[in-house]
């Protein structure tokens, strides 16, 4: 067989087994979320709720006003299941290996002698769980009703997010200051001091609320004016804890923030 025709053929015979080596292509995500799994309309939004859990917790989605219609199944059983207290334990665990190291870091930063070490919480979804509220009102997927939510909270019965109080109770121990602030409005302290106390909750350096100036102010605009004026009475902002991204960006930042889950709401 003459040279040329043989390398030839070995080049053939290793293009062959080089293409059986290589793995499977990746399979993209149709066009169509339906058609996303063998025909099983289940499966198919099952598979689009998940992606779309990622997108909102992300904030790739941007604003959105409510869980679709296709999810609503999707976001309680999330809610209601492990997932839901898994991830929120995972964010829990997060915040508190940064906490020490942070505190350790900040008494060498300069000028931070006198600067007193603040954690800042958001209280729904945060500290407190409005699941039982959202359980009859359709898991995010109806239009959110003020008059309704406004009630539930009078009533002061929110369960605690059980990492959140560790995480609260173990920032304590380590001696940072706890610092509350909420989107709930000034005439609902009262009600919201007790859930907290009764959720287990006790010792926090300060409850801000919005007052009648806030009114109309967005939540990234107005727990950013609290911040700077935490900073400017003196506490270095290390961590802060909220489920939505208005409750950790805007400037000033804490030095590392944490976000909690929540496929049920989006407050801009």
């Amino acid at each position: 067989m003459p040279r040329r025709l043989l390398l030839l053929l070995l080049l053939a015979l290793s293009l062959v087994a080089s293409a059986s080596a290589v793995p499977a292509v990746i399979r993209m995500v149709p066009d169509d979320p339906t058609a996303a799994s063998s025909g099983a309309v289940d499966d198919a939004d099952s598979l689009f709720c998940d992606s779309w859990r990622l997108s909102v917790e992300t904030a790739n989605a941007g604003p959105w006003l409510a869980v679709p219609a296709r999810c609503g199944d999707f976001v309680r059983d999330y809610m209601e299941g492990p997932r839901y207290a898994s991830d929120s334990a995972v964010a829990a665990a997060d915040a508190l290996a940064f906490a020490s190291d942070a505190l350790a870091a900040a008494a060498e930063w300069g000028g931070s002698a006198s600067a007193r070490p603040a954690w800042v919480f958001d209280v729904d979804e945060t500290l407190l769980s409005n699941a039982p509220y959202y359980a009859v009102n359709g898991w995010g997927s109806l239009e959110f009703n003020e008059t309704s939510f406004d009630e539930w909270a009078d009533a002061a019965k929110a369960p605690t997010l059980p990492p959140s109080l560790n995480l609260y109770n173990q920032l304590q121990g380590l001696g940072f200051h706890i610092i509350l602030l909420t989107g709930r409005i000034e005439f609902q302290r009262n009600a919201t001091e007790s859930n907290l106390l009764s959720a287990g909750y006790n010792s926090w350096e300060k409850l801000i609320l919005r007052q009648p100036s806030d009114i109309g102010k967005t939540a990234v605009q107005y727990k950013s004016e609290r911040r700077a004026a935490m900073e400017a009475e003196g506490f270095k902002i290390l961590g802060n804890s909220g489920d939505q991204w208005s409750d950790l960006i805007g400037s000033p930042m804490a030095t590392r923030s944490f976000k909690l889950p929540n496929p049920m709401y989006f407050i801009s």
